[in-house]
């Protein structure tokens, strides 16, 4: 029977990502903890020994001048640079206390926990009801066709896309305006009941409206969700995220939580960034 998807996520099967030994952290350790992170393109250093917490049901933004780190900080919370021939991570990413990089980890696995959305919106070129259900298919989440209803509709509630689609569900999702493609494009993320979202520049292509919608979906999302965001938006940063951590240069600066880091910030480079001195 598949549960809910409005309910709390069910804890991995053995043979998921976690192993059978491992053990749930308390509430307060955090959802995800990278610890002494470097990443490597061929010969290219991009990352220089991040460590960095991310907590349950927070928003943390990742902000910092274009080519410091963040995407390829995001990206290596789901083996996403696994993808890029020559790539290599040195240091230790936990989710629930197991290390991603592990070689008993199935990435593909991991990719089910730890949803991914893109700068632009990326509808697959199906029907709206086919891009949500897609992964829910291929991880064999409904066992009946009405499940499988549910599973869309509930996606589509929870990404504040429903009501705008209802009566259109077979038409393709490339139909929809950018705002609605990238609302699509979570539901997508969300259907498959992960436990992680990463966010990459979600709203850079999308007008003063439909950013308005996704950062009001980016508030109702988190009270389910560990959400980590990459944004050049400083005021998108301060507006959706409870946790700022600053990259500059490939390094992580500092980090803490999201007034402090823009009213109190630690470090002169932090300052400078965020007054617009450079950047």
């Amino acid at each position: 029977m598949v549960m809910s998807r409005m309910d709390p996520i069910a804890p991995p099967r053995e043979g998921d990502l976690m192993t059978a030994t491992a053990v749930k952290p308390t509430r307060d350790e955090p959802k995800i903890r990278a610890k002494g992170v470097s990443v490597f393109y061929g010969d290219k250093q991009a990352l220089f020994d991040v460590s960095l917490d991310m907590a349950e049901k927070t928003v943390t933004a990742l902000i910092g001048p274009s080519g410091c780190g963040k995407s390829t900080f995001l990206r290596s919370i789901n083996r996403m640079n696994d993808t890029i021939e020559g790539a290599r991570v040195i240091g230790e990413i936990e989710i629930d206390g197991e290390n991603i990089n592990d070689r008993s980890i199935d990435p593909v696995l991991l990719r089910a926990r730890v949803g991914m959305v893109f700068q632009k919106p990326n509808p697959f070129p199906k029907s709206i009801f086919d891009n949500v259900a897609y992964g829910a298919k291929i991880h064999g989440l409904a066992s009946s066709k009405k499940e499988m209803e549910e599973i869309v509709e509930q996606s589509l509630e929870r990404a504040g896309l429903w009501n705008e689609v209802k009566d259109r569900l077979h038409q393709p999702g490339t139909s929809l305006s950018g705002g609605q493609q990238q609302r699509l494009v979570i539901a997508r993320a969300i259907a498959v009941s992960p436990e992680i979202i990463l966010m990459d520049e979600p709203c850079s292509a999308l007008d003063p409206i439909a950013t308005a919608k996704i950062e009001e979906l980016i508030d109702e999302l988190r009270s389910n969700y560990c959400i980590v965001i990459v944004t050049h938006s400083m005021a998108q940063a301060a507006r959706v995220s409870q946790r700022t951590a600053f990259f500059h240069l490939g390094k992580l600066v500092e980090a803490g939580e999201t007034e402090m880091i823009f009213t109190n910030p630690r470090d002169s480079r932090t300052q400078d960034y965020i007054t617009g001195r450079f950047g």
